[in-house]
């Protein structure tokens, strides 16, 4: 079984901040949400609050959306395109998607590639709150082994070195910058 991050990984971008900016370009109101979010940026960096409060900050935009599942679908029909030559390729029927962006985000992009097992943010669409720890760093790793309890990883691959813990679970793996795929040494 091979395992892959999804942003930056095989996807060229960051689905959610894309998402943002289309949903800026269709709903224009949610820019005054905009402050408040910088404002936790702010409150972050100096440790008052942690990634998870900050990501919900970010994504309480999503409750001046009127149908996010709509929107998920409409941004897919122009985002698709941006999934790694690479990755389509390569692309097994057993592969696994790990992200910290949100489900309900790249549900959609799954299905469309083929993609049958992911494990990602649980973030509700309507309020952008996380309903349980974000699936980023060591995280990653529970929510693998949980739904995975005896599967071993033939490779993983990322473009992040915060996912070295997911790294050490397989028996190769690989640091992905663009389009180029090399192997990473995990020391």
């Amino acid at each position: 079984m091979n395992v892959y991050d999804f942003d930056g990984t095989i996807y060229d971008g960051d689905s959610s901040i894309d998402y943002y900016w289309y949903c800026l370009k269709h709903h224009p109101t949610i820019i005054f949400k905009l402050p408040e979010f910088l404002w936790h940026i702010l409150l972050y960096k100096r440790k008052i609050i942690n990634k998870t409060q900050l990501k919900e900050s970010y994504f309480s935009f999503l409750k001046y959306i009127p149908n996010v599942e709509t929107e998920v679908v409409l941004f897919w029909d122009n985002h698709i395109g941006k999934i790694k030559k690479w990755y389509k390729q390569q692309q097994q029927l057993d592969d696994v998607i790990i992200s910290a962006s949100p489900f309900f985000l790249i549900d959609e992009a799954c299905q469309r590639l083929g993609i049958k097992y992911i494990i990602a943010s649980d973030v509700d669409p309507r309020t952008g709150k996380f309903n349980s720890p974000n699936c980023h760093d060591e995280q990653k790793v529970v929510y693998f082994k949980q739904q995975f309890p005896d599967v071993k990883i033939d490779k993983f691959y990322s473009d992040s070195l915060n996912d070295i813990p997911m790294a050490r679970l397989a028996d190769k793996a690989y640091l992905v910058k663009g389009e180029a795929v090399r192997i990473w040494k995990r020391q």
